[in-house]
């Protein structure tokens, strides 16, 4: 796993890279353009059983020519880690430890509130926003990480 600025080094100018809002049973996918301008909700994986989700992760790496992983780090509002941040890390260290591409982590706090609150603003009813907010959470993550690297 490595940290934003590496991450960055290493992932080369022409990359499309997806997005992870990790939780305990679903985990929300988003992925960019290759010109890292746009995230964009790509699919929840429902995590039934280990093997399963990962072999669904790297189908979906290879099959979208994925070349860096994004995964939301949920820290606490004052900066400090608690148990979701943990299991976030666990979850990056064991997708780290079965995929090729270079994994980093990033800071998403409000996410999941603000991918709610902006399909609010749309006229969606609630429970297609429930049924989209990993994926939309995880678009939230790639987009702030995105426009870090590009920055």
């Amino acid at each position: 796993m490595l940290d934003i600025e590496d991450f960055k080094k290493s992932i080369g100018k022409k990359s499309r890279l997806l997005g992870v809002d990790p939780g305990k049973n679903r985990v929300g996918l988003a992925i960019s353009d290759e010109d890292k301008l746009v995230s964009t909700p790509l699919k929840t994986i429902i995590k039934k059983n280990n093997s399963n989700f990962i072999n669904e992760f790297q189908r979906i790496i290879i099959e979208n020519n994925i070349k860096g992983i994004i995964i939301g780090n949920p820290i606490n509002m004052d900066g400090s880690s608690g148990p979701s941040s943990q299991s976030a890390k666990d979850f990056a260290r064991h997708i780290s430890n079965n995929v090729s591409v270079p994994v980093s982590m990033w800071d998403e706090r409000l996410s999941s509130q603000a991918a709610f609150n902006l399909s609010s603003n749309l006229d969606i009813n609630v429970s297609k926003k429930v049924e989209k907010l990993d994926e939309n959470a995880a678009s939230f993550i790639l987009q702030g990480a995105i426009d870090y690297i590009r920055r």
